[in-house]
């Protein structure tokens, strides 16, 4: 969640900046691409441990582990892709919808 609104709030920075949308997006994904990455990937390995454990108490935590590892990077595809492909298709179509409003 913290770095879809990390990235959502430097590509609007962009925007403000000049840019467009198209390249707004683009810049700011490419841009925060590594910090994005970097804390999804830290914390997958702080797991790692607790996912392939044997001792003690592992039937409950290898489980847990493995759900996060993969919510994290499910959510991490989805921030780097989706959320800005949606975000461009919003802004598009809500900057459209002005022209079109103001051409009236």
């Amino acid at each position: 969640m913290l770095n879809g609104i990390v990235l959502l709030t430097y590509i609007r920075d962009l925007q403000r900046q000049g840019l467009s949308i198209e390249i707004a997006v683009e810049q700011g994904a490419l841009t925060r691409l590594r910090p994005v990455l970097m804390t999804a990937l830290v914390a997958s390995l702080g797991f790692i441990p607790m996912a392939i454990s044997h001792g003690a108490g592992a039937e409950v935590q290898r489980p847990l582990a493995t759900v996060v590892i993969g919510g994290l990077a499910t959510s991490t595809l989805l921030t780097l892709l989706v959320l800005p492909s949606l975000y461009q298709l919003i802004e598009q179509r809500k900057s459209l919808r002005f022209h079109l409003d103001k051409t009236k």
